[in-house]
């Protein structure tokens, strides 16, 4: 017998709780939230998130999108904004993703990989140990106004293809 795959659907950029309620209503099985972000679309204030977030029910992923590159910040963020998912959408350098598991059992911890090189593919593999779920993305993080997400850009299709060979999880 085949598998078959389920389809979710995340919609990103929510910025209040009438659009969160719409995308709901038409089958968004997760929301994202984008907090302060150096660029991109849809940045909110954590105030909005956690106010958005307290609306909605359950069965719905609340994915916080985060830039920051610290574990204790982000475990700071997810307290305050409450979501039950977190974006790390750039390279985490400082403190751990053990770190954020440990701090708040429960959370689930999606690893943006940006796809611009071969060496995307050593990244997502080498993350693939400590996260839930890989996000492939077309972003920089090499320019001095780094894009973390949002530019509408297609990326190499081969390097996701190799990626999701090489790697055992989900991937957005």
């Amino acid at each position: 017998m085949e598998k078959t795959a389920i389809l979710r659907v995340k919609i990103c950029c929510i910025s209040s709780v009438e659009e969160a309620w719409t995308a709901i209503k038409y089958g968004a099985s997760a929301l994202g939230f984008v907090s302060n972000m150096p660029s991109g679309p849809g940045v909110i204030s954590e105030e909005l998130i956690a106010r958005i977030v307290a609306q909605v029910p359950p069965p719905i992923a609340t994915f916080l999108l985060t830039c920051s590159q610290d574990s204790q910040d982000i475990i700071r963020q997810l307290k305050y904004c409450r979501t039950n998912t977190v974006q790390i959408c750039d390279r985490l350098i400082s403190g751990s993703y053990q770190d954020i598991r440990e701090s708040l059992p429960g959370i689930a911890i999606v690893q943006v990989i940006h796809v611009n090189s071969e060496e995307s593919v050593q990244e997502a593999i080498e993350v693939s140990h400590y996260v839930d779920a890989i996000l492939l993305d077309s972003g920089n993080q090499s320019l001095a106004i780094k894009e973390l997400g949002g530019t509408g850009r297609i990326h190499n299709w081969e390097l996701s293809r190799e990626i999701r060979k090489q790697v055992n999880l989900p991937i957005f």
